[in-house]
């Protein structure tokens, strides 16, 4: 079989000529590709996220989504 060689853009203008669902199957391939290293990604904010509001005295787990967002204002604009 002939391999032909395309340029980034040329996959994406492909892609976008496809059918939604044969898109949306792309989408999910890719997806699922980089699927491991989000997850990853993931658990690890959430351990760093867990371990400054320790630092700062406070239990992650036991704040609420409003109190999550002013602490990380306030980590953020510490001076």
């Amino acid at each position: 079989m002939p391999i032909v060689t395309l340029s980034n853009e040329q996959v994406v203008e492909l892609v976008k000529q496809l059918p939604v669902e044969q898109q949306m199957e792309v989408f999910r391939l890719l997806l699922l590709q980089q699927w491991g290293k989000w997850e990853s990604l993931s658990r690890y904010g959430s351990d760093k996220a867990r371990l400054v509001a320790q630092e700062h005295g406070y239990d992650w787990d036991a704040m609420t989504e409003e109190e999550r967002e002013a602490f990380i204002d306030n980590v953020v604009h510490e001076d």
